[in-house]
């Protein structure tokens, strides 16, 4: 049987104003090729619904998506700090949590990424152009294709992530103005940007415990970034 994977969703409007619960495909179609049933999440579940649904889940992507609130770390507060949804981040950081804890199989992507380093206690750049020294543009949006290769990401050998891309360094898109600042202390940084930037951070001694700060569902023609997907779902089942 194929793996269940619970995806993590956000909320937007219909055309006609109504409120819906939104996810971009390439999620659901990267879930879908490498071999796994995708079971879209929205937000509105309480504890009490995601912890009886949770079970019957064989693994976790938690996608990308707007910013997480200041108040679950310590950040400085940032006009361009859009698109929060406190719903959401009040389902994700604590099934992240239980993911971490119980060995399920999790991949965080960009937002998702940045759940996973908030939840176990890290921090982040709230907007990076203007707190971390770089010349290297990490929001290529809106005005530039998604599969734009911004910049590479080094992979640490003998890392987790190493063994799953089988590559040492990667050409990766970009599509955050937030990033990793302070690296949870139970987490081990597996990929960095030119800059120094963690892109990519591994949970030690987790059956998957993955997240990466690009989106490779818009890179599956790539094969060391599928491989990650293909990885993810052998972990699930």
């Amino acid at each position: 049987m194929r793996p269940i994977i619970g995806i993590t969703t956000y909320d937007s409007q219909s055309a006609s104003g109504l409120p819906i619960v939104a996810l971009q495909t390439n999620y659901i179609q990267a879930i879908l090729q490498a071999g796994g049933l995708p079971v879209l999440l929205p937000s509105q579940l309480n504890q009490e619904e995601w912890m009886e649904l949770y079970p019957r889940l064989d693994g976790l992507l938690l996608t990308g998506g707007g910013d997480i609130a200041l108040k679950y770390f310590s950040g400085t507060d940032h006009p361009k700090i859009g698109d929060v949804d406190e719903e959401r981040d009040t389902l994700e950081l604590p099934l992240l949590r239980a993911a971490a804890a119980n060995g399920k199989p999790f991949l965080g992507i960009c937002r998702g990424c940045q759940v996973v380093n908030v939840a176990l206690g890290g921090t982040l750049y709230t907007h990076i152009p203007d707190q971390l020294a770089t010349d290297i543009r990490h929001d290529c949006y809106p005005d530039i294709p998604r599969t734009h290769l911004a910049h590479p990401v080094r992979i640490v050998e003998g890392s987790q992530m190493a063994e799953i891309v089988g590559e040492a360094l990667l050409q990766v898109n970009s599509l955050h103005h937030q990033g990793l600042k302070d690296l949870a202390p139970a987490l081990k940084a597996v990929g960095y940007a030119p800059d120094g930037l963690v892109e990519a951070v591994e949970l030690p001694g987790h059956p998957f415990g993955v997240a990466v700060q690009w989106h490779p569902e818009w890179l599956r023609d790539q094969e060391p970034t599928w491989r990650l997907f293909r990885a993810f779902i052998a972990a699930c089942q």
